[in-house]
């Protein structure tokens, strides 16, 4: 029997596993847009429970429109709280904003970060400081994250409120009518702080998703905001009918998900089913991130009226019925759910991911529809990755022959033009503000947020109905730098450690395997003959045995009893 697949056969240094199962085993790849990539492992089999987040999950918004939409509202809000009418000018440009920046309130700066706090990129309005001025103003350039000084804008609809932010600071700092200050404007009695700003924009934003007209325009063209992927009840029915229960776990207001829900599930027939149909439990007012923790009484919708029936509903949850608030304390005694039981999947890192990873060891899908551009760029602008490895290369050839004894010092600013002129081509493919997972070389914050909290992530969970229900997700090896910069090719010549590294002693096999650390000065024996001793004596260990069989789990959801027989992250 031959399974023939798309790519290269898997090899192992020491037993080749398609020669032992009598099969040509090849890695199979799916295509980058229908992938699904692996940070911890997860055996799809095991998930009984598969719950969803609406806003940016099970309805994604069309950007710009939406964006779009959002700015506008929250412009006409700025400008009635009393903001110069010049405000309205501004027209939202997607090209400027990305997730994952930190509003610093008091120097108005908009910061793109790396995973401990250092600042990659610094946006003040529309100028982007240069890396003097960034360390004036930053010791270091580094911010400890604070959240009375740094608000993360780590959502998608902080999209339009990261752009304003930067229209209105800059527009404040290059009106005649004010004078700058160092931590803000001027004009006249009237001074207005970068936090005061920050402070408008934020209540703003949050009265226009509450308060104002941004959902009832969505309801009133559902068509031109939101995406209708036929393939969703399809992945739907099929979660089910594995035998894994579905359930929506949503922040907006039953009136809001049930005319979105409808739009997203009704074929438009009349044999059309009820949207709630495609879920076992319908939770909406949920309130996260606070439902992960203390919660909010669990109260049951009148579907007709959208009014809570009062009192406290103790269960159990119907299908076919909605429930608004609750706590992932009740709500899971009352389906039955452990935590890695579930899988549950959102685009919001904090209160979706983080939280319910964190707090309740749910197990995680991120949706980030970021990822399919990400993904152009990383494959069509390959020349330029080439580059700067090329860059990388000569770099490291001018002081490969070079040690402590050189006095002459190289010139290697030509080579660090190049790699920055290149570095910032390849920022710019990705929006003003770069790469929503790296600057250059250097991870961000946001994709540290990822690989820390989210087991899978996607451009959306609909690429899982390339799976199937059986599937194993893989995690890939994480390198560090002398593991992935030390190719397995290179020799070490291994009586040159035994001279220089006492360290060594600590293997008891090494090399091509059939060492021992009798070969190792100091190292007590394993294979001295054994004293005989009186059967009534104790018997005390004098050394650790070396395991014979697994003790260290890599994988937190791998276990003998799984059979394993997929790729990693493929």
């Amino acid at each position: 029997m031959v399974v023939t697949m798309e790519t290269e056969k898997i090899k192992t240094s020491s037993t080749d596993y398609s020669e032992c199962n009598g099969l040509d085993l090849q890695i199979s790849k799916r295509g980058p847009k229908k992938r699904v990539f692996v940070n911890r492992s997860l055996h799809l089999e095991k998930i009984k429970f598969f719950g969803f987040d609406m806003d940016y999950t099970l309805a994604e918004y069309k950007s710009p429109e939406y964006e779009t939409l959002g700015f506008d509202l929250i412009k006409e809000k700025l400008v009635n709280m009393g903001y110069p009418e010049d405000i309205r000018k501004f027209q939202y440009d997607p090209t400027f904003p990305v997730r994952g920046l930190w509003f610093d309130n008091v120097y108005g700066n908009l910061l793109k970060v790396d995973a401990f706090g250092n600042i990659l990129v610094c946006a003040h309005g529309f100028d982007f400081l240069k890396p003097q001025k960034i360390a004036e103003l930053y010791p270091n350039k580094f911010l400890q994250l604070d959240e009375s000084r740094c608000y993360v804008l780590n959502t998608l609809f902080n999209l339009p409120e990261t752009y304003l932010l930067a229209c209105v600071i800059d527009y404040l700092n290059n009106s005649p009518e004010y004078t700058r200050s160092k931590n803000g404007v001027k004009s006249g009695n009237l001074v207005m702080s970068y936090k005061s700003v920050f402070q408008d924009i934020r209540a703003s934003v949050d009265w226009v998703h509450i308060k104002g007209d941004l959902k009832t325009k969505t309801i009133e063209n559902l068509e031109k905001y939101v995406v209708k992927d036929e393939r969703l009840p399809i992945l739907l029915d099929r979660m089910r009918g594995h035998g894994a229960k579905t359930f929506i776990l949503t922040n907006s207001e039953y009136h809001y998900t049930n005319a979105v829900m409808k739009y997203l599930l009704d074929d438009g027939t009349c044999s059309s089913r009820d949207w709630t149909s495609y879920f076992d439990y319908v939770v909406v007012d949920a309130r996260k991130p606070l439902f992960f923790s203390e919660g909010t009484i669990l109260r049951q919708v009148n579907r007709e009226t959208g009014s809570l029936r009062i009192g406290t509903h103790t269960g159990p949850l119907q299908q076919g019925h909605v429930y608004s608030g609750g706590s992932c304390d009740t709500f899971s005694e009352l389906i039955g759910a452990k935590g890695k039981d579930v899988l549950y999947i959102g685009d919001h890192i904090f209160g979706d991911i983080l939280k319910s990873k964190k707090i309740r060891g749910w197990r995680t899908f991120l949706q980030v529809p970021e990822l399919t551009q990400e993904l152009y760029v990383w494959t069509e602008k390959q020349e330029l990755f080439n580059q700067l490895q090329n860059l990388d290369a000569t770099l490291s050839n001018i002081f490969k022959d070079l040690d402590s004894s050189t006095i002459e010092k190289p010139d290697i600013s030509k080579v660090q033009v190049a790699i920055r002129q290149v570095t910032h081509e390849m920022d710019m493919s990705y929006g003003m503000l770069g790469s929503l997972f790296r600057s250059g070389s250097r991870q961000t914050f946001f994709a540290s947020q990822v690989i820390r909290y989210a087991d899978l992530y996607s451009s959306t969970f609909i690429n899982l109905l390339h799976y199937p229900f059986s599937y194993m997700f893989r995690a890939p090896a994480l390198l560090m730098p002398h593991e992935a910069t030390v190719q397995h090719e290179e020799t070490i010549d291994i009586n040159e450690v035994k001279e220089s590294n006492h360290m060594l002693i600590r293997c008891r096999a090494y090399s091509d395997g059939k060492a021992t650390t009798e070969d190792v000065p100091g190292a007590p024996s394993s294979n001295k003959k054994q004293v005989p001793v009186n059967p009534s004596e104790i018997q005390q260990h004098l050394r650790a045995e070396t395991p014979q069989k697994v003790t260290q789990y890599h994988d937190e959801d791998d276990s003998e009893e799984d059979s394993i027989g997929s790729d990693k992250s493929q």
